[in-house]
């Protein structure tokens, strides 16, 4: 009954069986002398010789995880290999986030050949983590692997959040917070309470007390992101950016608009198609955590092709669900082409146009840490990610607004989304966040995309650029465009303390007096790629 609801809900074939042997706690040695522990998920009958579908997680094989991931697989012509990386859940040594995946991942391939019940064919599959740790591989694959298909991931996991000029709070230390009472008895069960302590512990001041007031103890990896950027050699063994464009097998990558590692996605699937690799991409209406079906499609469609030796159906490099239309479309590449950069400016009294600006006195509000502008939907692995009503923010004080007039033609926007804001705070260090939404004709604004980045030399007057989550969204006929500015999205990204202190150890909070400009001197606006209809 569970493997017929699982095919419902995932919307899968029927299976070539239901019936399936699971082989527990196989012993995979390590270079070091540890041993993981891998769970061989296959066929009762006839399992030995199929393609092997290939997970590395550290979230455990027992279960929800397991049983939703690798019985699918091997109900419909895989052995599935689900092993427990480094550290957690009987596998031994430590476990030390993002930094053992590659030596860790070959050993295992090298072992996985070795195997009887090997039948040739390797394929790489999983999400987030186990997407990351395919990238972690992927330049040194043995040609028993075939096929890659990373889902929601990228090969830089954890430094798009540390950024300089940007630091995304929330996900790493929430993650941060999950791992670390991942294998308590109860986890799931406790999973909802541990988020909102979680929550209430991001307001701690320094935040680099904010672990133990989230999980009664120090964390090694939240101490990190607080205390390191992206820029930092602590994180120089998780970037593997590098390997991307050696990989030498096709790759389907899987993304979602509101997904929280779609910028690296996007990024690596050029880098693929501008080294010439065989790779496809598909993107669509999802955040990280949305449940669907499409990477075990794919893992049956692509990756079972490809360890057969045979072609997949063909289709468009690009595949993109096109928000606003709800509609599937097909392309050559990212970003497409026939969507030129459009300025959208900024103008008095909140009005959003293609027209150059006129003269006009600049907006202000004021920005309070103390009482930060919230997080409202978005690209988050909170429960309200996503596209959400933003009536209640935009009529906060501290949320400026500009709108197109009512729309006379669709206006489709496809591509990377970015912003010049004319800017200047009364302090030295302030946060610009942008976000572009769609006003339906009763007036309710949604969410498309959005960014922030962060400001040394605020006091100055000064051009804010900032860059979008990439987007494919129609802005229908009778709806409106709309921008809004403001400088937090708390707790997404951390709060700005305005004083200038590391985030990690600041423990003042100043209020700041923010200006954006838009006149011709200054003329500050939204850039959106848009569809050329001439």
């Amino acid at each position: 009954m569970g493997s017929l609801l699982l095919q419902r809900s995932l919307q899968l074939p029927p299976p070539a069986t239901r019936d399936l042997a699971v082989q527990r706690d196989l012993r995979v040695p390590m270079p070091d002398g540890v041993e993981l522990l891998a769970d061989r998920w296959a066929p009762r009958t006839g399992g030995d010789g199929l393609p092997v579908a290939l997970l590395r997680c550290p979230y455990g094989r027992r279960g929800p995880i397991g049983w939703g991931m690798a019985r699918p697989l091997a109900e419909r012509g895989f052995q599935v290999l689900f092993q427990s990386t480094r550290g957690g859940f009987g596998s031994g040594g430590d476990f030390d986030p993002m930094r053992q995946e590659r030596e860790d991942g070959l050993a295992t391939l090298d072992w996985v050949v070795k195997q009887p019940w090997f039948g040739g064919s390797i394929v790489l599959v999983g999400m987030s983590y186990l997407g990351y740790a395919q990238w972690a591989v992927a330049d040194s694959l043995p040609p028993e692997v075939k096929a890659m298909i990373p889902q929601v991931t990228e090969s830089a996991l954890t430094l798009e959040f540390l950024r300089a000029d940007g630091f995304s709070l929330e996900t790493p230390f929430g993650w941060g917070a999950m791992i670390a009472g991942i294998e308590r008895r109860g986890a799931m069960l406790r999973q909802l309470r541990q988020e909102r302590r979680t929550s209430r512990a991001l307001r701690t001041l320094p935040l680099d007390q904010a672990d133990v007031a989230a999980i009664g103890h120090r964390s090694d990896y939240i101490q990190d992101i607080l205390a390191h950027d992206a820029g930092s050699p602590r994180w120089a063994g998780l970037d593997h950016r590098h390997r991307v464009a050696k990989v030498t097998v096709p790759v389907s990558s899987i993304g979602g608009w509101y997904d929280i590692f779609l910028p690296g996605q996007l990024r690596d699937f050029r880098a693929l198609q501008e080294a010439g690799r065989p790779a496809r991409l598909t993107v669509g209406p999802w955040t990280h955590l949305s449940r669907t079906g499409t990477a075990t499609h794919e893992a049956l469609e692509f990756g079972l092709a490809h360890a057969r030796g045979e072609q997949p159906p063909d289709r468009a490099p690009v595949r993109l669900f096109v928000m606003g239309e709800d509609a599937w479309r097909d392309f050559e590449s990212w970003p497409p082409s026939g969507y030129p950069p459009q300025r959208f400016h900024l103008q008095a009294d909140g009005v959003l146009s293609t027209d150059p600006p006129g003269e006009a006195e600049p907006d202000r509000y004021r920005y309070d840490p103390a009482d930060p502008t919230p997080a409202v939907g978005g690209v988050r692995m909170a429960r309200d990610s996503g596209s959400v009503d933003n009536t209640a923010l935009e009529a906060r004080a501290d949320v400026l607004t500009y709108t197109t007039a009512v729309l006379d033609q669709d206006v489709e926007v496809v591509g990377e989304v970015g912003a010049e804001i004319w800017f200047q705070s009364n302090l030295p260090h302030a946060d610009v966040f942008v976000r572009l939404c769609d006003v339906d004709a009763q007036g309710r604004s949604c969410n498309v995309c959005d960014g922030l980045t962060s400001l040394s030399g605020a006091d100055e007057i000064s051009c804010a650029t900032v860059r979008l989550w990439p987007t494919a969204y129609r802005f229908k006929r009778g709806h409106r465009i709309r921008v809004q500015v403001s400088s937090g999205a708390f707790p997404r990204y951390a709060r700005n303390p305005g004083t200038g202190e590391p985030l990690a150890t600041a423990t003042t909070l100043r209020a700041a007096e923010q200006t954006v400009h838009h006149d011709p001197a200054h003329p500050s606006a939204v850039i959106l790629p848009v569809r050329d209809t001439t």
